[in-house]
This record gives structure tokens, C-alpha cells and sequence, in this order.
């Protein structure tokens, strides 16, 4: 059990890696797809632009329409461009400007300026081979250096810092989730802790209770032989409660039996240790006793003591009720267990079956959960809080699949 435990930890782990090591390429790929049709499309604007500045260099005039052409290219440019003549010397795009979208503050001086623009004229000329602009008998003119708008910068290292983010995500995720496994561990380790003192509390009281009847009718044969009946059963008790803890974590046998049946069972058991439980409730049953569930006897009626035992804890009174409804709807039995208890908030119906919780001292840690765990994976059915009212009671009802 174990192995297949660890095994099957190693293998989700493996697969999480794979999908997020996928995720990743995949979200890389796309992004680097995207920022090739970028430089694509900004290296088409500079050719129109160079095709532009041919088509002016073969013009004997130009027109103020072409002008407005021209004008309207330029401010399609979101990109750093140096435009140059034949020897890589600065030349104008603009009346007194030979540059476009390259950052020089607030410098005034030309030379530092120069400096400045020759500094990115190298950086441009590493990125991209300059754009030729040729006169129409093939002579060269002028050359224009371009690098990458701020968007493919942007778009080019999304990913590392998307990859960067998910693993810092998954760290944090992992971390978090080693802290709850182990919060858990520890609340399960306390709550069964708490479950076997629990389940062992009803017989022993019971085994001290007939050790005291004995020595107070030890003369009295009739009663000696009925308290050493009782002692015999509480002993039988004590056997079973170990034979179930032995059954979680394997697949138990189940027969057809009647619900109706086992409860009559544990309901007789109980109500014959209540006095020395200090307890004045009444254990009651009614309805269907003829159909018949898949259960595992000894497990189902581990299930039925822990609804008991929490039912007790939560009667504080003195005129305790605890009523078991048993009827078939279409393929299902269900099992009402309602008591006059002190209730359940509405926000905890759903964490008394989880492992550790409990707002008392007693009770409701590991038993519900377990509960839970027999009733829905062992027996594929289901196991919920029907109603609770504050200082009324509550009904936890159990369905099983009928047969």
C-alpha cells in the first residue's frame, strides 16, 4: 500500500512537471512566433521608407501630396532608426534631425549628441542589417539602421518572466501544500489518537461498571452469570473495535444485510451501558426493516456508535432523544439520525467530516471523518448533515445504494 502510495505520488508529480514544462514551451513558442511577424512587419515599413527615399533621389521635384506620403511613413515609426549615408555618417530624417525614437535626454551638445548616436549605431547594426537605399543607377546613398520597438522587447522576454513567476507560484503552492500535509498528519495523528480512546471509553466504563456489580452480588448467582454475560460482550466489544482499525486502508467484504438490523443491534448495545454512562437519552428506531444494503457489518456499525457517541456528546440535558429513520427511496436507503442536541453551526456542516475538526473537547475529531470514509468508499454512498439548529438538534442523514 505504500509503495503504490508513493508511486502514484512520484507519477502526479512527473505529470505536473510535463504539463507545465509543455505550458511553458508552448506559451515561449507563440511568443517568439508573434515577435517574428513583428520584426517582419517593422522591417517592411523601413523598406517602404528606403523604397521612399529612392523614389525621391530618382524625382526631380517633389510634390506636396508625396510629402504628406512621406510624412505619414515616418509616423508609423515606433522603432529606434539611424539613417545614414553610404559611409555610416549620420544624415537628417527629418529637417535637423538624423535619428527617430532613440532617447537622448535632455543633452544639447552636438558632439556629445554625435557620440551618443554613433554608441547606438553600433547597438542597431548588431540587431539588424541596415536597410540599403540606392540611387537608380545602383550607386549607394544613404543607409538606415533600425533595431526593435519596445513591444518585441516586451514580448521576447514575457515569457522568461511568465516561466519565472510560475516557478516562483509553484514554490510558494509547494511549500503551502507540504505545510497543510503535514498540519494534516498531525491532526489526523491526534484525531485518531482522540478516535481510539474514544472508541475504547464505552467498553472499558462498561468492564468497570460489571466489575463493580460482581462485587456487589458476588453471593447473588443469577447476577453474577448476567453481569459475566455482559463482561463476555464488552470483551467481544473490545475485539471488534480492534478488528476495525485493522480493516482501514483494505478493501472490505460485503454481504446484504439489513440497516435496519445492524442499528437494532447497536442501539440494544448502547442503551444497556447508558446508566453507566450517565446518560438519560432515548434511543429509539422506526421504519423500513426488510431492505437490505452491501455493507460490511462490523464497519457499518462502527459508522452507527460514532453517530451515537457524537449525539451523546452534543446532549447536554437531561431528556436526551436520539431517533433513527430508516425508509427506501426508489434504489437507495436512506438512514435519518436525529438528535436533541445543542446543533451545528451552518458554516461547519461540511468541516465536521474533515479529518482534526472540532468544536469540542470530544468528539467530532477523527470519528466523523472515518465515518465518512467507510460510508462513501467503502460502501458508495453518501454521508451529510441534513438540518441542525442552534440549541434544537440535528440530522445527519446516510444513504446507501439498497439491493
Amino acid at each position: 500500500m505504500k509503495i503504490s502510495t508513493i508511486t502514484s505520488a512520484l507519477n502526479l508529480k512527473l505529470i505536473l512537471i510535463i504539463i507545465g514544462s509543455a505550458i511553458a514551451l508552448g506559451t515561449l513558442f507563440y511568443t517568439q512566433s508573434i515577435v517574428s511577424k513583428l520584426q517582419e512587419r517593422e522591417k517592411e515599413i523601413v523598406q517602404l521608407y528606403a523604397s521612399s527615399l529612392e523614389f525621391v533621389a530618382s524625382s526631380e521635384n517633389i510634390t506636396n501630396d508625396f510629402t504628406f506620403i512621406f510624412q505619414n511613413i515616418i509616423q508609423r515609426i515606433d522603432f529606434p532608426l539611424i539613417l545614414t549615408d553610404a559611409q555610416n555618417k549620420l544624415t537628417s530624417i527629418v529637417p535637423g534631425k538624423g535619428f527617430k525614437n532613440i532617447d537622448i535626454g535632455t543633452e544639447k551638445d552636438p558632439k556629445k549628441i554625435e557620440l551618443m548616436l554613433n554608441e547606438k549605431l553600433t547597438e542597431l547594426s548588431e540587431q539588424h542589417e541596415p536597410i540599403v537605399v540606392k540611387s537608380p543607377d545602383g550607386i549607394v546613398i544613404q543607409k538606415i539602421f533600425y533595431g526593435d520597438s519596445d513591444i518585441i522587447y516586451q514580448l521576447r522576454f514575457y515569457p522568461y518572466l511568465q516561466i519565472i513567476f510560475a516557478i516562483v507560484f509553484i514554490i510558494i503552492a509547494y511549500l503551502s501544500f507540504n505545510y497543510i500535509r503535514k498540519n494534516e498528519q498531525s491532526n489526523i495523528w491526534v484525531g485518531m489518537s482522540k478516535e481510539t480512546a474514544h472508541q475504547l471509553g464505552t467498553p472499558i466504563s462498561s468492564l468497570m461498571g460489571w466489575a463493580e456489580m460482581l462485587k456487589m452480588n458476588f453471593k447473588n448467582p443469577d447476577k453474577v452469570i448476567n453481569t459475566a454475560d455482559e463482561i463476555t460482550n464488552d470483551l467481544i466489544r473490545l475485539n471488534k473495535i480492534t478488528t476495525r482499525f485493522s480493516k482501514i486502508g483494505s478493501k472490505p467484504e460485503l454481504i446484504d444485510e439489513s440497516p435496519y438490523n445492524v442499528i437494532n443491534r447497536v442501539i440494544n448495545y448502547f442503551e444497556r451501558r447508558l446508566p453507566q454512562l450517565g446518560k438519560n437519552v432515548a434511543l429509539t428506531i422506526e421504519g423500513d426493516e426488510s431492505s437490505k444494503a452491501k455493507l460490511n457489518v462490523e464497519l457499518f456499525e462502527w459508522v452507527i456508535e460514532n453517530l451515537i457517541k457524537n449525539s451523546l456528546d452534543a446532549i447536554e440535558h437531561k431528556q436526551g432523544k436520539i431517533k433513527f429513520l430508516i425508509s427506501r427511496t426508489n434504489n437507495n436507503i436512506e438512514i435519518e439520525i436525529t438528535d436533541n442536541g445543542k446543533g451545528i453551526d451552518y458554516k461547519n456542516w461540511k468541516d465536521i467530516f474533515r479529518p482534526g475538526f472540532s468544536t469540542k473537547r470530544r468528539g467530532w475529531g477523527l470519528g466523523l471523518s472515518l465515518s465518512k470514509r467507510i460510508i462513501a468508499d467503502y460502501h458508495q454512498g453518501k454521508i451529510f448533515v441534513n438540518n441542525s439548529v442552534i440549541d434544537e438538534g440535528t440530522t445527519i442523514k446516510v444513504v446507501l445504494k439498497a439491493v
